[in-house]
């Protein structure tokens, strides 16, 4: 497998699409970065060279359901849209003439945006799942502390001034837990805020948790909204105590 060749491939592939629309320039931007990251997770995993530009490659295909939802103003889980696009339609062979790896490349995508990975893949397919959801995730939390609340939540959420820093009680109770947060529980600003940062809970490797401790993420993502309720204030500080020890045990920090 060759990686360059293959990026070239899927270079002119994207040529299809507006590269003035904004949002397909962030997904293009969005793509690269988890190849990067999924290069930096590899390295650290010390994987060989073929898993290596395997893993870049499942990175380069595992929005492209995404630039169709982009192209079409539809609404989608991208990654099945994704799997479908490339198997069911076959675009994989234009990429990569041979079937040895599809069963990963298929199962890592499906389920990188899934809230749990299927328990009923086998050891090979589990792990390149969880190496692209890691880097995923890790782009997306750095994007978001990028932005301000306001762009985070932009024409996402209906909510009023009356429950802006209320913070769903499911929601509240999964974060207690270190569960990762089902997004059809998000309601409030500070619902979309805890449901980003508990995209930590379910990352899979200590070298995923270290970037969000070195780059500082919890304490900026937590800082993106004034809180003015007392009530608000005293369980974000609460569950913000529960990520930062649930961080560091999991990189043995006494």
């Amino acid at each position: 497998m060759n990686y360059k060749e293959i990026k070239n491939k899927f270079d002119k592939y994207l040529n299809q699409y507006d590269k003035n629309n904004k949002n397909i320039i962030l997904k293009i931007k969005h793509t690269y970065n988890v190849v990067n990251n999924s290069l930096y997770i590899g390295k650290e995993l010390k994987l060989k060279e073929e898993q290596i530009e395997l893993i870049r490659v499942i990175a380069l295909f595992h929005d492209i359901g995404r630039f169709e939802e982009i192209k079409n103003n539809i609404n989608l889980d991208h990654a099945l849209n994704g799997v479908n696009i490339l198997f069911k339609n076959k675009l994989i062979r234009e990429f990569i003439k041979d079937n040895k790896y599809d069963s990963i490349i298929y199962q890592a995508i499906l389920n990188h945006n899934k809230l749990k990975i299927d328990e009923n893949l086998n050891a090979e397919e589990r792990l390149y799942a969880m190496i692209i959801r890691d880097a995923d995730k890790l782009d997306n939390i750095k994007t978001l502390s990028e932005l301000s609340i306001n762009n985070i939540i932009n024409n996402k959420l209906n909510y009023n001034e009356e429950n802006y820093e209320i913070i769903n009680k499911n929601i509240y109770n999964t974060f207690l837990q270190c569960k990762s947060i089902n997004y059809s529980d998000v309601k409030t600003p500070i619902d979309y805020l805890l449901y980003a940062i508990a995209f930590i809970f379910d990352l899979n490797f200590n070298i995923s948790i270290k970037y969000i401790i070195k780059n500082n993420y919890i304490n900026i993502l937590f800082n993106k909204i004034e809180y003015k309720n007392e009530i608000t204030k005293k369980q974000i500080n609460e569950l913000k105590k529960v990520i930062i020890n649930y961080v560091n045990k999991k990189i043995n920090v006494k």
